[in-house]
């Protein structure tokens, strides 16, 4: 089948277009390049350099293309940008957004992907409990009020228009690709900083010198099989959450990256960060029901740093 992915040249995007080719679909790349890299999409897939908020050119890329099926990858990503820029994060997340749902509406796309948040809708989540698909949404920044709104247009456009939707509920994805030089994806920050031999700052949960924010690491090989999976259509509900269900703290994060890098852990402690929850952990029920258990982290980091190693 014809599959459009868009962020296709970002992180997450490239590992769901390889996957993509791997299952024999035929693919294109929807991608602004302002994050996203060239050399990540494959050769010989098409890339429509194209911005989610051209309305006309979105609309003119899926009626060339005539994608069966899209995977949405695209988007502004980082907290603390929204946060501090909550017009832009609006502006990509849910006006591109619909400029994107039109456009597949207008070209008879089947089923659509999208990759929203699951830490960020959830917000704080309480010490021993792991936020399944049914928690209440409690939204803590723009990104993940946009996100959610965008989970709520999906059902529109599904009553409306026919459009059929799966819902992917990221926790924080890592792994080969990942950009360390923005302000999300503390792994590939983190390694980064530590193979560069410089110090790890550890942003505080409360208060600055604690062991930081408690988070639910996914690696991206998941991600993609998630996307896969419900393009495919074959996943048994409608949202699903792509995580492990594990806690690490970002201190603990810093230790296993430290030591899977095979360097001295150097670590100062700084505040916490506007709109950062403390603790956001996920309930894996879902995916690893569908899915098989999810990859666990020190077998993720260790994939991570030998893609790191293979660049040197």
């Amino acid at each position: 089948m014809r599959v459009l992915v868009t962020g296709g040249a970002g992180f997450i995007g490239s590992h769901v277009v390889e996957g993509a080719l791997a299952a024999g679909h035929e693919v294109a790349v929807l991608d602004d390049l302002s994050s996203g890299k060239r050399s990540n999409v494959p050769a010989g897939v098409p890339l429509f350099q194209v911005d989610l908020r051209n309305r006309n050119a979105v609309r003119e890329t899926l009626a060339g293309f005539k994608p069966e099926l899209v995977s949405h990858q695209a988007a502004q990503i980082s907290v603390a940008v929204s946060v501090r820029e909550a017009h832009l994060d609006g502006e990509v997340n849910i006006l591109g957004g619909i400029n994107l749902l039109d456009a597949c509406v207008a070209s008879k796309v089947k089923r659509l992907v999208f990759a929203s948040t699951g830490g960020a809708i959830c917000g704080e989540v309480p010490e021993g409990q792991r936020a399944d698909e049914n928690w209440r949404p409690a939204p803590l920044n723009p990104y993940a009020i946009h996100k959610l709104a965008f989970e709520q247009l999906l059902d529109v456009y599904r009553t409306h228009h026919g459009l059929e939707s799966v819902i992917l509920r990221y926790a924080n994805i890592y792994g080969p690709r990942q950009d360390p030089h923005g302000e999300a994806g503390v792994v590939a920050i983190f390694f980064d900083t530590v193979l560069a031999g410089k110090t790890l700052r550890i942003n505080g949960r409360r208060t600055e010198g604690d062991s930081g924010c408690l988070r639910d690491y996914a690696y991206v090989g998941d991600a993609a099989r998630a996307n896969l999976a419900a393009l495919a259509g074959t996943l048994p509900e409608r949202m699903i959450n792509v995580c492990t269900g594990t806690t690490v703290s970002t201190l603990d994060l810093a230790r296993e990256i430290s030591k899977v890098a095979g360097v001295e852990l150097r670590t100062i402690f700084a505040p916490p960060r506007a709109g950062d929850s403390g603790r956001s952990v996920l309930d894996p029920t879902r995916f690893s029901a569908a899915l098989g258990t999810p990859i666990p982290i020190s077998e993720g980091l260790r994939h991570t740093f030998e893609w790191y190693r293979s660049l040197q």
